[in-house]
């Protein structure tokens, strides 16, 4: 298995095999919370306009994300891990569009496949890319908002390396790092749209034992969850 570090929308455009495609503050910690409160799946879309769109097509979908961090007016949540954990989600389509995750599945076209990483389902993506055993595995850290390097990205594309290759990293140090660093300072302000909350909501490891895969159908990806145990 040959493992490929890639960064930002450039890096999502190179990968090859299968993609895990990260992004831990918040989109895709957020969308486990979703599909752990009940959500049946995500559409995951680029432009505002499009998300829209789709809700006018499906008048019970709700949508959730953002721009430039900030919920946008009109759609039912913002990018909040912590509030996606409180709500009830059961048998709803939800409608995704973040400034990086996002954007990274759109343009990971070259891809055999596509995962969406987080810590909370670390464990469930390291043994479902062991299960499939592609010959070269693309991990792609989108970073703030798919601009710059973001260390919760880079740092979980080193854990979920180091899993796959069986070398040794202190994992609690590394979480450590991450909260009391950088990433954890984005959080200072503790509004609506970027609540203190969410930081130890999007550090938790391995919480789910389920993987999120992004299939194609009608012209649109959307993601669900496999169970793997």
């Amino acid at each position: 298995m040959v493992i490929h570090r890639l960064r930002l929308l450039s890096g999502a455009r190179d990968t090859r095999g299968l993609a895990v495609v990260i992004d831990v503050f918040r989109a895709f910690s957020t969308a486990a919370y979703a599909f752990a409160r009940g959500a049946a799946d995500v559409v995951l879309v680029g432009p505002v306009e499009e998300a829209f769109a789709l809700r006018r097509r499906w008048p019970d979908a709700l949508i959730m994300g953002e721009v430039d961090g900030r919920r946008v007016d009109g759609f039912d949540f913002g990018n909040s891990t912590s509030v996606i954990a409180r709500a009830d989600l059961s048998g709803r389509r939800l409608i995704q569009r973040t400034s990086a995750g996002t954007q990274g599945v759109l343009a990971a076209q070259r891809a055999d496949e596509i995962v969406l990483g987080s810590f909370v389902c670390a464990g469930a993506i390291v043994r479902h890319v062991r299960r499939r055993d592609p010959a070269e595995v693309s991990l792609v850290a989108m970073g703030v908002r798919a601009e710059r390097p973001a260390p919760e990205d880079d740092g979980c594309a080193d854990l979920l390396e180091a899993r796959l290759r069986g070398t040794p990293l202190d994992e609690a140090a590394l979480l450590r790092r991450l909260e009391s660093g950088d990433t954890g300072q984005r959080f200072e302000e503790d509004s609506d749209d970027f609540p203190r909350a969410d930081v130890p909501h999007c550090l938790r490891l391995d919480v789910f034992d389920f993987v999120l895969t992004v299939a194609r159908r009608d012209g649109l990806l959307i993601a669900t969850r496999k169970t793997v145990s």
